[in-house]
């Protein structure tokens, strides 16, 4: 005897976020295509231009990421910012103020992704479950044997 099971029959869990380790190298891969990108358009050493097109990145990444993998993707886009998008390239400085304003740049931006994607993910659980809100999947008379 076959007996049918519905594949969606339960409520639908909040989406896992990628593992740390594909984020990390998303944002290796990713910044070094932003700042060679900004060093090749607009002109080398535009430290503006490519902050701000890598904070656009963590945030980016952090909205399939978790919590924990922000400060590697903050330091990872650092790493690039700081040795291939100010003069000299190739060689990695501190700046004090400067680095630990770009640091926390980019770890606000990693954070704000990360933290947006799970009020989204949240909010749309919340609407899933919430009484009131009946799934289309599972509302009376939608069977094909409810008369």
């Amino acid at each position: 005897m076959i007996e049918w099971k519905p594949l969606g029959g339960g409520a639908r869990p909040v989406p896992q976020p990628v593992a740390t380790p594909v984020v990390w190298a998303g944002a290796c891969v990713g910044a070094l295509v932003l700042v060679a990108l900004v060093n090749a358009v607009v002109g080398p050493y535009r430290p503006e231009l490519a902050l701000s097109a890598l904070s656009l990145l963590a945030a980016v990444l952090g909205l399939c990421a978790r919590f924990t993998a922000a400060p590697g993707t903050a330091l990872l886009c650092w790493l690039f910012l700081n040795g291939f998008a100010i003069p000299p390239a190739g060689t990695l400085t501190w700046a004090g103020h400067r680095d630990t304003t770009w640091l926390t740049c980019l770890l606000t931006a990693a954070l704000i992704g990360t933290a947006l994607a799970r009020l989204v993910h949240a909010r749309a659980a919340y609407r899933r479950l919430a009484p009131g809100h009946a799934r289309s999947d599972s509302a009376a008379g939608d069977g094909p044997y409810d008369s």
